[in-house]
């Protein structure tokens, strides 16, 4: 079985930081992409960032230049640095994982509030 754990969510005050991260283990193959969504009240899960095995990225628009995405292979762990939140950041952030062969599983999620 697949886990991903996350941690790093919390209150922050507009402009502030937070730095999330989730681990994966269990019997995972190879790994095509890990990524987080986010998930606000009344709106669609959306990818926020996504890291390829290539070392290639994707931002959400609306985010891009607030955030860095990373990882540490041999940890199976993806990192997630957002920096100059808004209110509008508030949502409950998901791990996302996608393997080779096209499966993929989700964190549990963890609740990031932009408020002051």
């Amino acid at each position: 079985q697949v886990q991903l754990v996350e941690s790093g969510g919390g209150l922050v005050q507009p402009g502030g930081s937070l730095r999330l991260s989730c681990a994966a283990s269990g019997s995972i193959s190879s790994i095509s992409a890990m990524g987080w969504y986010r998930q606000a009240p009344g709106k669609q899960r959306e990818l926020v960032a996504r890291i390829f095995s290539s070392g290639s990225t994707y931002y959400l628009d609306s985010m891009k230049g607030r955030l860095t995405i990373s990882r540490d292979n041999a940890k199976m762990t993806v990192f997630l640095q957002m920096n100059m939140l808004k209110p509008e950041d508030t949502a409950v952030y998901y791990c996302h994982l996608l393997l080779r062969n096209t499966s993929d599983y989700w964190g549990q999620g963890t609740q990031v509030t932009v408020s002051s």
